[in-house]
């Protein structure tokens, strides 16, 4: 097209072409990016969360100063990633104050910044370094535990704002990766709300990464019931039994009406996922029937639910 004189209507540019922003370094257009901080104690497992996620379809950076975290994701957002995950450890002691600020200007910027929390207990990292036969990052010329220590202390406060607590002491690599599939392997779509059902044993601690705990400890026990004794809550003759006592039936009802309390508050307040730890004596019988019907329930409640056990198999 000309103009009237015969000049080009575009100014004598030429023809113009819609440039994609991910391809216009002048670009400044962005799009919110779903974006995961991993973090936590070293030797808890950051880096194979960081992997789990990659095998996801994520775009994974590992070991990413705080300062480089808000650049990076809208750098990203420029281009065409929709789902951004950084790996962060501690390298400093304004780590945490510098990874909540730039987390909260992410908040800002419209992106969706989450926080996965990766811990352990300090006698199983002790564990892992001695046989890695490595030394903390902080441990400098003090002991191991010192090192762990001064770690915690300097995560309390990001710690106190996850969204995911991951305790990964009795975890295995798959059992990991299960955990995160069930929060992310959504293609992209962030449920509401994602529920994680734990059966454990009172015997061994709770768990720590819980936010609500059930005592099935007032159940008979079918340990006491020899042909019951070897099998587990996942073997459907235990499974009759736990949920055929004349009080396990009352007792989901009621639990189940409580939960459907606090699930639209939970949504309300933006909680993404919820862990639900179920207990008994062991972690072998009753907590594992329990926890296999309360993820059942909310599963017809419409969350995504799945059922974990974490001390099955221990002796």
């Amino acid at each position: 097209m000309t103009t009237d004189d015969g000049r080009p209507a575009d100014g004598g540019a030429g023809p113009q072409r819609d440039v994609p922003p991910s391809l216009d370094p002048t670009s400044t257009e962005t799009q919110p990016l779903e974006v995961v901080v991993v973090t936590g104690l070293s030797g808890a497992g950051k880096n194979s969360a960081g992997r789990v996620l990659e095998d996801l379809g994520w775009f994974v950076v590992d070991n990413l100063p705080p300062a480089l975290l808000q650049p990076m994701v809208e750098l990203g957002a420029r281009g065409d990633l929709r789902r951004f995950a950084a790996v962060v450890d501690v390298r400093s002691r304004a780590f945490s104050s510098d990874l909540q600020e730039a987390i909260r200007v992410l908040s800002e910027a419209g992106h969706r910044p989450r926080v996965v929390y990766v811990h352990a207990r300090d006698e199983v990292l002790v564990r892992r370094y001695e046989s890695n036969r490595r030394e903390h990052p902080l441990q400098g010329n003090g002991t191991l535990t010192d090192g762990i220590g001064e770690e915690r202390a300097l995560l309390t406060g990001i710690a106190g704002e996850a969204d995911l607590w991951v305790d990964t002491s009795d975890l295995n690599v798959h059992q990991l990766r299960a955990t995160l599939e069930n929060a992310f392997a959504r293609e992209g779509r962030t449920p509401p709300l994602t529920a994680t059902v734990m059966s454990f044993g009172f015997k061994y601690g709770l768990p720590l990464d819980a936010d609500l705990v059930v005592d099935a400890r007032f159940l008979p026990n079918p340990h006491w019931i020899p042909e019951l004794r070897p099998r587990t809550g996942q073997d459907p003759d235990v499974r009759d039994y736990v949920l055929g006592q004349p009080d396990a039936d009352e007792f989901l009802d009621r639990y189940t009406d409580v939960l459907r309390l606090l699930i639209p508050g939970y949504r309300r307040e933006g909680k993404r996922y919820l862990t639900l730890a179920v207990g008994c004596t062991g972690g072998k019988h009753r907590s594992v029937a329990i926890a296999e019907e309360f993820a059942r329930r909310l599963s017809v409640e419409g969350l995504t639910a799945a059922a974990r056990h974490r001390d099955l198999g221990r002796e």
